[in-house]
């Protein structure tokens, strides 16, 4: 599995624990079948982005594609709506191209 599923299935799962969702609650609420969940969770099946979008839905998250010059002004939106102020605390993307640096 990949760093970039890896982030998104843990950013899913800590979304539902901090939403105090158990997975039923969770697949009640998004139309996703709960054994489902616990197999997106674990890493056992590929996440659709059908079911992505539902979960993110019912976790109060949003799904967005940005043009990649405009993800660091996105990440200092996000820090400072966290109260993040430095930068060794800023959040990690959820996904990363390698070797691709544009000036």
């Amino acid at each position: 599995m990949s760093y970039v599923t890896e982030q998104i299935l843990q950013d899913i799962r800590e979304a539902r624990v901090r939403k105090g969702f158990s997975q039923r609650e969770l697949s009640a609420r998004s139309g996703v079948p709960q054994s489902h969940i616990s197999k997106i969770e674990s890493g056992g099946v590929d996440l659709r982005i059908s079911s992505l979008i539902a979960l993110a839905r019912v976790l109060d998250l949003e799904l967005l594609v940005a043009p990649k010059k405009s993800v660091p002004a996105i990440k200092s939106i996000i820090r400072s709506s966290q109260g993040i102020s430095h930068v060794s605390e800023q959040m990690l993307p959820a996904y990363q191209l390698d070797g691709d640096d544009d000036a």
